[in-house]
């Protein structure tokens, strides 16, 4: 697919051997090699929530594609893989901040994170992980952006979302993701009652 990207410098016969199993599985469930985001959301939801994690498998989708040719294909997949299983604490946030970054355009607006934790909340509920009195999206999205635009523009940037997090063990494990430790807000995002 003309990536410049390279596999992780792992070695020793127990990584290459993982790389296999991941290869026969990647394979076995597309066996064109590629696999598009229809593909990828039934496999993601029927191995998470169901409907209710489509649209996180969305965002998800939209980070493996490195290249934005509408296909994740296996080298893409590995490199993910491998970052989020053994990257540093920079390189996982620098893929988060990419999750949160929807338009791409160098900066998490309110309205980019808000939906994510949205969609985070929503599977979260679905698959029964929810915490009791824990904070909404948008008490979640609010906290976040108080603690993180340091320059008060409206919009995290990636310096600002990766220092923030080192420095704050609550706002790193909210922007990992965990559906284990949120819960879904009542409110419609349209609602002027949310603040």
């Amino acid at each position: 697919m003309g990536q410049a990207a390279t596999l992780p410098s792992r070695s020793g016969e127990a990584y290459i051997t993982e790389l296999h199993e991941w290869f026969r599985k990647f394979i076995n469930e597309c066996p064109s090699g590629l696999i598009t985001l229809h593909e990828f959301q039934r496999h993601f939801c029927n191995g998470t929530v169901g409907s209710e994690s489509a649209e996180y498998a969305k965002q998800v989708f939209r980070t493996l594609d490195s290249n934005e040719d509408g296909v994740v294909d296996f080298r893409e997949y590995v490199m993910a893989i491998s970052m989020l299983i053994e990257g540093s604490a920079v390189e996982k946030l620098r893929w988060s901040f990419k999750l949160y970054d929807k338009d791409k355009d160098g900066a998490i607006t309110r309205e980019e994170m808000l939906e994510i934790m949205q969609a985070v909340y929503k599977m979260s509920v679905a698959a029964s992980l929810s915490k009791p009195n824990q904070l909404t999206a948008e008490e979640c999205t609010n906290r976040i952006f108080v603690r993180l635009d340091k320059d008060n523009n409206a919009s995290i940037s990636q310096e600002e979302f990766i220092d923030g997090a080192l420095d704050d063990e609550w706002i790193r494990d909210m922007l990992e993701c965990d559906p284990t430790t949120v819960k879904v807000e009542k409110h419609t995002l349209g609602d002027p009652s949310v603040t």
